[in-house]
């Protein structure tokens, strides 16, 4: 027994509505629909859970029953083996030989290279120039990334990185929206771009790796740290291609989704100057006329706020999914194997159910009692369960650090008449992006 759901067409079910309005499509079916809503795209049967209890249900107390869902597993060749794709024993020995390297004492060790490179920046801008902030943001969290991954400033790299992301996204999305997306080995036009973008990409990341094998100096960024993991129970290291399947995911997951969320960030405090203003007080507050280091940011729990709210708004990955490996059953209704079962971060972050007034900008309902009593999975631009991002406090610190820099500097004006859509691709982006002019303190 199926739930109710959007009626769809014969041969491709929901995919064209899913095609069309992709945040609004979910939306509109988990309201009108219920928590469990059934759907097709061709011939996938998929369930969309829309209640925090069924997203932890799927993410944690029945973690065992699913597995990253199918289209992870459209584009093998960009991401291989790392730990957004891998599974069971291989994924939880690679869990463990990354972690080391975000744990607390390690982010200190990076915040330095996370200000001088947003002061880089910074020194680059100029009162009343016009500024496309998203390009910007991914600039700036494309060099963090390469510093605080590689130990390397990358600046002549961060043109190719950005375009052959564009790339695997444009191949992401044609081949997930395809009734019958073609297989990589055909030397379609799209397929021989995609392939030509992980090349290069793959020439930069073992360059960074053949680079730090051979040097003597012994480094402190995530690199060094996986080429010198070793598993407790075997004590073996990484092969050069799973350090490559690993750096890989770090680099293109961590510093795209960082930069949404402060593009999102920068286009909100643009419509709301009183929460610019609040954020501009704590900062100097806690930094009077000083750089942040490491130790500031626990102290900056207003600037905290605004990113909690800007993920909330505008989550970077905006849907996330499992597959079933077996038969198992979400809300009472029995999932079949090989059936995916989607959870929207755009849909229950705005769900009226658990946060008042959804549609608003309020940084201040995280900084409230009642914030203590949302439901653990109504909130979730990390993931959660086992498979939680294993880079979110990373991104946190690096986000809080990068708006205390900025923040009291420069302030952001939008373009006159600039409409800025959210357009749900492989991720949530800003469309045209986010045109501002760039006005002084």
């Amino acid at each position: 027994m199926f739930p109710p759901g959007p009626k769809g067409t014969w041969l491709g079910g929901n995919l064209r509505d899913f095609r069309r309005e992709r945040q609004d499509f979910l939306t509109r079916s988990a309201r009108e629909f219920g928590d469990v809503v059934y759907m097709r795209f061709a011939h996938r049967r998929i369930f969309l859970a829309s209640h925090p209890d069924l997203i932890e249900e799927v993410l944690v107390t029945r973690n065992h029953d699913f597995i990253k869902h199918f289209a992870l597993r459209l584009n093998p060749l960009l991401l291989g083996n790392g730990l957004l794709t891998s599974e069971n024993s291989f994924w939880l020995r690679q869990r463990r030989l990354v972690q080391p390297a975000f744990i607390k004492s390690r982010l200190a060790g990076y915040a330095p290279a996370v200000v001088a490179t947003t002061e880089r920046l910074l020194a680059e801008w100029r009162a009343g120039e016009h500024r496309e902030i998203h390009a910007e943001m991914m600039r700036l969290t494309l060099q963090i990334a390469a510093k605080t991954l590689f130990g390397s400033e990358a600046t002549s790299d961060t043109r190719d990185v950005a375009r052959a992301l564009q790339i695997m996204q444009d191949n992401f999305l044609e081949r997930f929206l395809n009734l019958i997306p073609p297989p990589l080995w055909l030397p379609t036009r799209s397929n021989r771009r995609f392939k030509r973008a992980v090349r290069r990409l793959d020439e930069i990341i073992y360059r960074f790796i053949r680079e730090r094998r051979a040097s003597q100096v012994e480094q402190h960024d995530v690199l060094s740290l996986l080429l010198r993991a070793r598993d407790e129970e075997d004590g073996k290291g990484m092969s050069d291609q799973q350090v490559r399947d690993e750096a890989m995911t770090l680099f293109l997951a961590g510093h795209e989704t960082t930069a949404l969320t402060l593009s999102w960030t920068w286009y909100l405090l643009a419509q709301h100057p009183a929460a610019a203003e609040k954020l501009l007080a704590e900062i100097q507050s806690v930094l009077p006329g000083r750089l942040p280091t490491f130790d500031d940011v626990a102290k900056l729990r207003y600037t905290e706020a605004i990113v909690l709210e800007a993920m909330r708004l505008y989550p970077p990955a905006y849907v996330i999914g499992r597959e079933a490996i077996r038969e198992t059953s979400v809300g009472g209704y029995p999932v079949r194997r090989g059936m995916t079962v989607l959870m929207s971060q755009w849909v229950v972050q705005r769900d009226p159910r658990f946060f008042a007034d959804p549609e608003a900008f309020r940084p201040e309902r995280w900084l409230e009692e009642s914030a203590k009593h949302i439901p653990k999975f109504a909130y979730f631009p990390f993931g959660g369960g086992p498979r939680l991002c294993v880079g979110n406090t990373f991104a946190m610190m690096e986000m809080a650090l990068v708006l205390a820099i900025l923040a009291p500097r420069f302030r952001f004006a939008l373009e006159p008449g600039a409409t800025v859509t959210p357009v749900a691709s492989f991720t949530l982006h800003p469309v045209p992006g986010v045109p501002g002019v760039i006005e002084p303190r």
